[in-house]
């Protein structure tokens, strides 16, 4: 079945689609759609639906109805997300699986409402306090924000760990169609959960360990999780040419454009390829090390003052790597990346 939706609303229909069975939030623009159809979508359908007292509040109902084995969404945007980090360093200290989506607006402060991507480093770095890691995946589209969202239900249950789907207040907004059809998910077995079983009763769910090893331990244990999670989940979209002159990359929206940016830049006789990473952590090093050759120069575009690129750059040690940006709420045009393609592409050839 088609369906004409924006984007948030593609969040919630594909929430139900994967078995969600609660839906905890506060609302905050440019997120509150995602709150408002959970709020009409879930209640007829039997599941839960709290808009809580605050995100705080929120989040913490998350780490309680994890804790009995159901699969749990929130969402929220950057001053939301900010005050859910205590609860999401919680909830990975304690392997508890949910989803969490954050649709970036602009910041630092109350900024304002328009799209933005810098949250980066508050999402794909931790955020929160603790040596930890969080599964964050990237759509560019509103069907890919559809289909994610119910990947990143499989996943979190698949390792036990929060999983975060980062969109932006562009994505979140807009309106596509989607198709909506019964997806094959892979929701595990959860013998450890706390739920109205006797056999579970003397489960325990924590993220604190008072004896200094018993710590070490449970942290060295995560940190074994994250190496198998890096080995087998990073991906990216490579779209463009087999043997570029220019390499072209960004994630989410922005992404997006880039792609019509390699159109624009065939046309104009120049061979370029754009690496779009689908997910942010773990980051794909290995998608640009096996497509930038040396000497290739790489334009790094992205909707803040420079948080993505240091990954870029930490994935290609030694290849030059230059930045584009816009901020504020404003996007670039086709027309201002071709230009900054075609800027790189002179400076590397003056080198």
């Amino acid at each position: 079945m088609k369906k004409l939706v924006k984007g948030n609303e593609a969040v919630v229909i594909g929430a139900l689609v994967a078995g969600c069975d609660a839906y905890y939030g506060y609302p905050i623009t440019p997120a509150s759609e995602i709150a408002h159809a959970a709020s009409e979508y879930f209640l007829p359908l039997g599941k839960v639906f709290v808009q809580a007292e605050c995100e705080i509040g929120a989040i913490n109902m998350v780490f309680g109805s994890s804790s009995s084995g159901q699969r749990v969404l929130t969402a929220s945007s950057g001053p939301g997300i900010s005050l859910k980090m205590e609860g999401i360093s919680y909830l990975a200290g304690a392997q508890l699986p949910c989803v969490i989506v954050n649709v970036q607006r602009v910041g630092p402060g109350l900024g304002n409402i328009g799209p933005e991507q810098s949250d980066y480093f508050q999402v794909v770095k931790g955020g929160g306090h603790g040596d930890y890691r969080n599964i964050v995946l990237a759509p560019a589209s509103v069907e890919e924000t559809y289909r994610m969202t119910i990947e990143a239900f499989d996943l979190a249950d698949k390792w036990r760990t929060p999983v975060f789907l980062l969109t932006d207040a562009t994505l979140g907004q807009m309106m596509e169609p989607i198709d909506i059809c019964e997806e094959p998910t892979q929701r595990a077995d959860k013998p450890w959960a706390l739920d109205a079983k006797a056999s579970s009763n003397d489960n325990l769910v924590t993220s604190i360990y008072l004896d200094f090893d018993d710590m070490e331990s449970h942290i060295g244990g995560l940190h074994e999780k994250y190496r198998q999670i890096t080995e087998t989940e990073a991906r990216a979209d490579v779209y463009g040419a087999a043997v570029p002159e220019i390499v072209l990359t960004g994630y989410g929206i922005t992404g997006r454009m880039l792609h019509s940016a390699v159109d624009e830049l065939e046309k104009r006789g120049i061979a370029a390829t754009l690496i779009r990473p689908q997910t942010l952590w773990p980051f794909p090093s290995k998608v640009y090390q096996d497509t930038v050759k040396p000497g290739v120069p790489v334009l790094s575009v992205e909707l803040s003052r420079g948080q993505f690129i240091e990954d870029v750059r930490l994935s290609l040690p030694g290849h030059q790597v230059k930045w584009f940006g816009r901020v504020g709420g404003n996007l670039p045009e086709l027309g201002e990346l071709v230009e900054q393609a075609e800027k790189c592409l002179e400076e590397a050839s003056n080198v």
